[in-house]
């Protein structure tokens, strides 16, 4: 792709390039429907999406399913991930192929949640082929929901496998659902000032090349969400009043003291195109990716989190592409799922939602 093409497509994108150091806060965050667009992950060929959500409190898990396999890759940027199978993303390593990916709510608990997937796709014999048999390969991340309800609730094996059964390549529900039901940002000054968030998605195609570029996310943020298209907050830490914003990144620049729970965070999503790649151009991807969560969370990657991108290739189409560029669209399509993450989510209890603060 030339570089001129290229800037087309970021520009009809309508995403800034980048976003200031700390983001305004805003009384009003409002967020323009023409910039959100209306793509999801399923846009992107070979991937079916299902969400499990619990009905007893807010949690649940979400799969991305490869039923013809795809190339993946992996990176952890936060120092309280909560992962499984990350190691056999590794260029390094034999396998080449996963069949699914897991997001779960339920803390380490919600690993859990892998075990059923591999069941519902051993029975359709989708798997690394043993003999007559299959090993399904399930990567998994979590994030932490536990202090939403009633934390002896959490994403078992058998939410796993509902999510399987719900898996289609309609357009992906997004908010209050899957592993995004219990989701939080906003929690610097302790959950008395959180706010709610969610699950995101968005999609954009490249030009004429046939390349789709889509990601999915389940915002859980110890920082504020930013529009990076404004580089205002839309959710985040509330102040005093509960209507605007701390803005969490200004507060510490004043030296504020701060009370986050080690671990109880995590931002955790997928990026994935129908390119052909490598393991080595998908880590690469997932590494980009991450710099959609700058952009759009601030801050980001802290010790508090447990930040993970899972990066899929499932090479339908056989477009020559420098994964660099993908890189990059991935990034500012990660973006634009965690806005829509939080504006898509519905408010709780004690837990207000970007739409509470906009009716």
């Amino acid at each position: 792709m030339k570089r001129r093409d290229f800037n087309k497509v970021l520009a009809g994108l309508g995403i800034a390039s980048g976003v200031p150091a700390f983001a305004a806060a805003a009384d009003s965050p409002s967020v323009s429907n023409d910039w959100l667009g209306t793509g999801t992950l399923t846009d992107v060929d070979g991937l079916k999406v299902g969400h499990f959500t619990s009905k007893e409190r807010p949690t649940g898990c979400s799969v991305v399913i490869c039923e013809k396999g795809a190339v993946a890759g992996v990176d952890v940027r936060g120092s309280a991930p909560g992962t499984r199978e990350t190691d056999l993303l590794n260029p390094l390593n034999m396998v080449q192929q996963v069949q699914a990916i897991v997001l779960s709510g339920g803390s380490a608990y919600g690993l859990d949640t892998a075990s059923g997937v591999m069941k519902y796709l051993e029975e359709h014999k989708l798997g690394f082929k043993i003999g007559d048999g299959v090993v399904p390969i399930v990567p998994a991340a979590i994030l932490f929901d536990l202090t939403v309800g009633n934390s002896k609730i959490r994403p078992n094996a058998e939410s796993g496998y509902q999510a399987c059964l719900a898996a289609s390549n309609k357009p992906v529900p997004q908010g209050n659902v899957g592993a995004g039901a219990g989701a939080t940002v906003g929690k610097m000054f302790g959950p008395n000032f959180s706010m709610k968030s969610g699950l995101g998605t968005a999609s954009v195609k490249l030009g004429n090349t046939g390349i789709v570029v889509g990601a999915m996310v389940a915002v859980n943020a110890v920082g504020d969400v930013i529009n990076p298209k404004t580089a205002k907050i839309i959710a985040g830490a509330r102040n005093e009043g509960g209507k605007g914003f701390r803005d969490t990144a200004g507060q510490m620049l004043k030296g504020y003291s701060l009370v986050p729970h080690a671990g109880a965070n995590s931002t955790i999503g997928v990026v994935a195109t129908n390119a052909t790649l490598d393991k080595t151009q998908a880590t690469k991807i997932a590494q980009m990716a991450h710099d959609g969560y700058a952009r759009a969370i601030n801050p980001v990657h802290t010790i508090f989190d447990g930040d993970t991108i899972f990066a899929l290739a499932t090479g339908t189409v056989a477009t020559k592409v420098d994964h660099s560029v993908i890189g990059a669209i991935a990034a500012e399509v990660m973006a634009q799922a965690i806005v829509r993450a939080a504006i898509n989510a519905e408010g709780l209890p004690n837990l207000p939602a970007y739409r509470d603060l906009n009716r």
